[in-house]
């Protein structure tokens, strides 16, 4: 049977690391829900994944930096962006006010 969940349910109030829940996953596709407040990479560390990512953020606000850039990326309620395989990445920053929740597809 198929029952409707909802992205915005069940987000504890203090959150002391990353709350990661994976919505759906087969052997091509892992669909997450990442909630987040106020968390970011650690130093020195760089995601290599070997899927490619595809990121929207449903609330809050956060930032990603890419290995070899200098920009950072800014995200904001309904911003997406693709990440490839292995594009080393990490979370700069994350709002510490509220939360933040990502959907992110992992691919092949």
């Amino acid at each position: 049977m198929n029952e409707a969940a909802d992205l915005f349910a069940n987000i504890p109030p203090n959150i002391p690391e990353e709350l990661i829940q994976v919505l759906l996953q087969s052997d091509s596709v892992r669909i997450e829900r990442i909630v987040s407040k106020g968390h970011v990479s650690p130093p020195g560390f760089w995601y290599d994944q070997d899927m490619h990512e595809w990121v929207l953020l449903w609330q809050g606000s956060a930032r990603l930096r890419f290995e070899g850039k200098d920009e950072i990326m800014e995200l904001t309620a309904g911003s997406y962006c693709n990440i490839p395989a292995h594009q080393r990445h990490r979370v700069d920053w994350t709002d510490p006010e509220k939360p933040t929740i990502w959907l992110a597809v992992h691919y092949r």
